[in-house]
């Protein structure tokens, strides 16, 4: 079985914890949880919440985009 990298993002708004782990396969699923999250008045999580997270999991992008985000003086010539 091929390893498969893990993405993490957490928030904690005072006493809860939102944590999403979800890989390259998982990531819209990730993002409609949270949707979901946001639109559940019982939570604290808001659609402020959903965006920033949001944009970060889009952030993290495929393996291939994570290596091209390395810095000019780390890559291979």
């Amino acid at each position: 079985m091929p390893a498969r990298d893990i993405n993490v993002i957490a928030l904690v708004k005072g006493s809860e914890r939102y944590v999403f782990l979800f890989d390259d396969e998982s990531r819209t699923e990730t993002l409609k949880m949270m949707g979901r999250y946001a639109a559940n008045p019982e939570l604290s999580f808001s659609w402020y919440d959903a965006a920033v997270l949001g944009q970060k999991v889009r952030q993290c992008g495929t393996k291939a985009a994570r290596g091209r985000l390395a810095p000019p003086a780390d890559r291979a010539a």
